[in-house]
């Protein structure tokens, strides 16, 4: 793996508990960890919700190799999230993931 690639720092968040303002429990997003990532936006596209146009970007991260993560967690990237919809290993070297991910529609 070429590690210069990997420029971008990219939180990986999943569904959990914690807690608001008032300290009550509540539903939100736990960080699982902050790693060396490199972005790579595939495609966009614009579809309709709810009568509003949504555009939606499609992108692969691409970190090394963990076995924490999951579809249905989420990557953050400043203040854009990404959906994990897939996780993609390499099984040739096993030294990478690759994050199929989307952002725009549903993202957070």
């Amino acid at each position: 793996m070429e590690i210069g690639k990997l420029n971008r720092r990219v939180t990986i968040q999943q569904p959990g508990t914690v807690q608001d303002d008032i300290g009550e429990p509540v539903a939100g997003w736990v960080d699982v960890a902050t790693v060396w990532a490199n972005v790579r936006f595939l495609n966009g596209v614009e579809t309709v919700k709810g009568d509003a146009p949504v555009s939606v970007a499609r992108a692969s991260i691409r970190v090394r190799r963990r076995t924490d993560v999951t579809a249905g967690m989420r990557a953050v990237l400043g203040s854009t999230i990404f959906d994990i919809r897939s996780v993609l290993d390499d099984q040739e070297t096993r030294e990478r993931i690759d994050l199929a991910c989307e952002t725009g529609a549903n993202a957070g």
